[in-house]
């Protein structure tokens, strides 16, 4: 097993456009990285570099304790599992599964017994004589899951596999993904641009943007620590409520006056604003409809659409000009064109700055 390890690495295609600017990463053997980011952010850009299967224009890369910048796709020891599975569709189950290890050279006995243990972890002994168009979408995404399995490799790559499935089985095979990881105990680097994959699977998270990794920490950090504007955004559904606030300090108190409301800070924040200097200015205030309190004396908003979701509602206000969604008990009937007046718990809000969009107080 191994870690890969990103040091300043750089892509520009011949056209002059940079797709990777200078990311440092250190991915820890056996962890479950996703890269995650919005539809042209460098994600699989970064993947496809640690494969081989896109140059490196600069920096270094290595896997375990080998730099693999020269090094070709199949000297790397890692396997791919690819968003339309690439399966052979002449071959059988078996034979796509056994296809890579044939070519190696393996005996016929160990091949036998890697593609049946490969098959076993994934519940597919019975599709084993089948081609692949007489499989479902999620067996089919087995098959590529046990190609890759059988390689025994130091490191899996995925890159969006499960963007094909419906909606129902996506929810399964994140869990099947995370057992498989548990139970292979190894490196996989997972790339998607669902935020609900990354939360649920990765023991770590990359959020990637414009070609610059924007944060890496486990998920329950970024999610409760955001180093700045366009991850607290991106992480979220719906995503977080953002508005205009002066911070202001009255009788020792620190408060984020925000539509006339005066919203107090806690301790630990106000601390840090007083010592950053930002007591009098403008800054951008976040917070997360699930972080909403409903209170006559708080923010007046009228309503424009609910969402029933069950064990919830979301509610979709405009205050001030400004939409902004805060979520309630099921229980609370609000309707359209009402006005609610709500405010947010202050120990859970965060602070930007404007101009740099950095978390102030992380």
């Amino acid at each position: 097993m191994a870690n890969v390890k990103l040091e300043k690495i750089n892509k520009v295609y011949p056209n002059g456009f940079k797709a990777i600017e200078s990311i440092d990463l250190d991915i820890v053997d056996k962890e479950f990285m996703v890269l995650v980011g919005p539809s042209g952010c460098g994600k699989t850009t970064t993947l496809r570099m640690i494969a081989g299967l896109e140059e490196i224009t600069g920096g270094k890369m290595f896997i375990g304790d080998v730099q693999v910048n020269d090094v070709a796709p199949k000297d790397r020891d890692i396997a791919m599992v690819f968003q339309n599975y690439a399966l052979y569709p002449h071959m059988t189950v078996y034979d796509n599964m056994a296809f890579g290890l044939k070519l190696r050279k393996f005996s016929k006995k160990e091949i036998d017994e890697r593609v049946t243990h490969a098959a076993d972890i994934l519940g597919i002994e019975p599709l084993l004589s089948r081609k692949p168009k007489q499989l479902s979408g999620g067996q089919r995404q087995r098959v590529a899951l046990g190609r890759a399995i059988v390689r025994n490799p130091k490191v899996f790559l995925m890159d969006e596999p499960l963007s094909n499935l419906d909606a129902k089985l996506r929810v399964e095979m994140r869990a099947e993904l995370s057992k498989l990881h548990h139970d292979l105990d190894t490196t996989f680097v997972y790339v998607t641009h669902d935020q609900t994959e990354a939360m649920t699977m990765g023991t770590r998270i990359c959020i990637m943007y414009d070609g610059y990794i924007q944060q890496v920490d486990d998920p329950q950090t970024i999610y409760d620590s955001p180093a700045n504007k366009f991850v607290a955004e991106f992480i979220g559904s719906p995503q977080m409520n953002l508005m205009d606030a002066l911070l202001v300090e009255e009788n020792g108190k620190v408060y984020a006056k925000v539509y006339d409301r005066l919203l107090e800070l806690n301790e630990d924040k106000a601390k840090i604003v007083k010592e950053k200097g930002y007591i009098g200015k403008e800054v951008l205030l976040g917070a997360r409809p699930e972080h909403a309190i409903l209170d006559p004396d708080g923010i007046k908003a009228k309503v424009e659409v609910t969402e029933l979701l069950g064990s919830e509602t979301y509610v979709y206000t405009k205050a001030e000009g400004r939409s902004m969604v805060v979520r309630i008990d099921p229980d609370i009937k609000v309707s359209v064109d009402e006005e609610i007046s709500f405010k947010f718990r202050s120990e859970k809000v965060h602070l930007f700055d404007k101009e740099t969009e950095l978390n102030i107080c992380k």
